[in-house]
């Protein structure tokens, strides 16, 4: 019940492992009178915060939540003291929305607690590439991602913030099982790997979307299901998050499908001033492509090519790359809108820029708020790398920026986001790290548009005057 009065019926999602899996359907309408709404199932409440009207939204981004060994406990409170800093946050400045941009549930440990799994995974290569798992070992690889997710949502410190802030998520490998996706085209067409495959996409729908993965909610590209992306409108923000796992191959991030839904839903955005655009794997990022390059020569190294080849800086997407950033980058100048792009995956914080001209995009990566940092030299490294601009294409140009406030391009602590967008369409962000007695604050100010009827040179000269506020961040104090 919602604290108008209003009842809801519950709809059976699932039943499963002697469990029952609810959905209830409900809406508040935004001009309501209050700012937080109750509501009750059973005996129990909660509340969500709405956005007032020329106020800021604020929003919250995570990702990795968890690790590859990770066994969630409900009683832990090391894996999710960032979570407990993020409730703190929240506590004091409500967010209304919750971004979840990847391995939100890590179901690596599939391959031992499913018994049938860890002797399938002893037997010659080629067996078991022509293995067929049983309807019985099926309902356990069923019963795992069920569990798996269960459990994760019941913890204490998720629990509260689940149920209180709106979620949109996106997957990534983790939530089928790492390195999905990038594995050789042998293996990921397996009757195995395709049984964990539509396991685990029928429970990302069921838990991370709330729904069948043949009926999709609206604003999701594909109803039936043939990928999860999504965009929606908040006011003249717009969030986007296109599904690159679902298609993807080691030489296919996503098919033709997934790119005239991404085309079509971005043109959908037109009237927005700022999109935030959800990518999984940062499009700005040091480029490790050589030592993929090395790796695929040596031999025993696959758990570590795939995790290069999830990039999208992978010599085998660079294609892909260029493509998609070709797109924002027409997309940004056509119709004059902001574009930051939000990340996780790489389990660092960082901050990077993309610049075409006098056009910038920003690239805010947050990661992982349970996933431990890589080791203090992997970041040093990952700094001195990055130090370095780099030439995408003739005209484009990447470079990673000093975190504010930090003097390094790379974090290695545990972090999450905050995100504050304005009725001025500046927006102010905030990494939150571990260890971190204040967070690191940083403005991106709205698109500088300009008249489209002056002739070039004007256009051109424009353009040089306004590229200090438009093509820049500001680091708030």
């Amino acid at each position: 019940m919602v604290d108008d009065g209003d009842h809801w019926q519950p709809e059976t999602l699932c039943d499963r492992a002697g469990k029952t899996l609810w959905r209830y359907v409900f809406s508040v309408p935004l001009h309501s009178p209050t700012r937080k709404v109750l509501y009750r199932i059973g005996s129990r409440h909660w509340s969500i915060n709405m956005p007032a009207p020329h106020q800021p939204l604020r929003i919250a981004f995570t990702s990795c939540n968890g690790s590859e060994d990770d066994t969630p406990s409900l009683d832990d409170p090391h894996r999710n003291a960032v979570w407990h800093q993020m409730a703190e946050v929240h506590a004091q400045s409500p967010f209304h929305l919750l971004l979840q941009g990847g391995d939100q549930v890590y179901a690596d440990l599939i391959w031992k607690e499913v018994e049938a799994l860890e002797a399938w995974q002893r037997q010659r290569r080629r067996i078991r590439l022509q293995s067929s798992l049983t309807p019985a070992d099926i309902d356990a690889v069923g019963n795992f991602y069920f569990e798996r997710y269960c459990r994760l949502w019941s913890q204490p410190d998720l629990a509260p913030i689940l149920a209180s802030i709106p979620s949109l998520m996106m997957w990534d490998d983790h939530d089928i099982f790492d390195g999905w996706g990038s594995w050789p085209p042998a293996f990921q067409a397996c009757p195995v790997y395709q049984s964990l495959w539509k396991s685990a996409r029928e429970h990302f729908a069921l838990f991370q979307q709330g729904a069948r993965p043949s009926a999709l909610p609206a604003g999701v590209g594909n109803a039936d299901g043939c990928h999860f992306g999504w965009s929606f409108h908040l006011g003249t923000l717009g969030i986007i998050a296109p599904d690159l796992r679902s298609n993807r191959t080691r030489r296919r991030i996503m098919d033709d499908v997934s790119w005239r839904w991404l085309e079509a839903a971005l043109m959908n955005l037109a009237d927005c001033r700022h999109v935030l655009f959800v990518s999984t794997t940062p499009l700005a990022n040091i480029d490790l492509s050589w030592i993929e390059r090395i790796l695929c020569w040596l031999p025993k190294q696959s758990d570590f090519e795939d995790d290069l080849c999830d990039q999208w800086q992978s010599y085998k997407h660079r294609d892909e790359w260029h493509r998609l950033l070709q797109l924002l980058f027409d997309f940004s100048e056509l119709h004059q809108i902001r574009i930051s792009i939000l990340s996780g995956e790489i389990h660092l914080a960082a901050l990077g820029q993309l610049q075409r001209g006098d056009t910038s995009i920003h690239q805010l990566t947050s990661s992982g708020i349970v996933h431990a940092p890589p080791p203090p030299l992997v970041a040093w490294l990952y700094d001195k790398y990055g130090r370095l601009p780099k030439r995408v294409t003739q005209s484009m140009q990447m470079r990673m920026c000093p975190l504010p406030g930090l003097g390094r391009r790379y974090l290695a602590a545990r972090n999450w986001l905050s995100i504050e967008y304005d009725p001025s369409d500046e927006l102010d962000v905030q990494w939150h790290a571990e260890g971190f007695p204040e967070p690191l604050s940083m403005s991106i100010p709205p698109f500088v548009r300009r008249n489209r009827n002056v002739n070039s040179r004007d256009k051109h000269n424009r353009g040089l005057q306004s590229i200090t506020s438009h093509g820049s961040f500001k680091t708030r104090t």
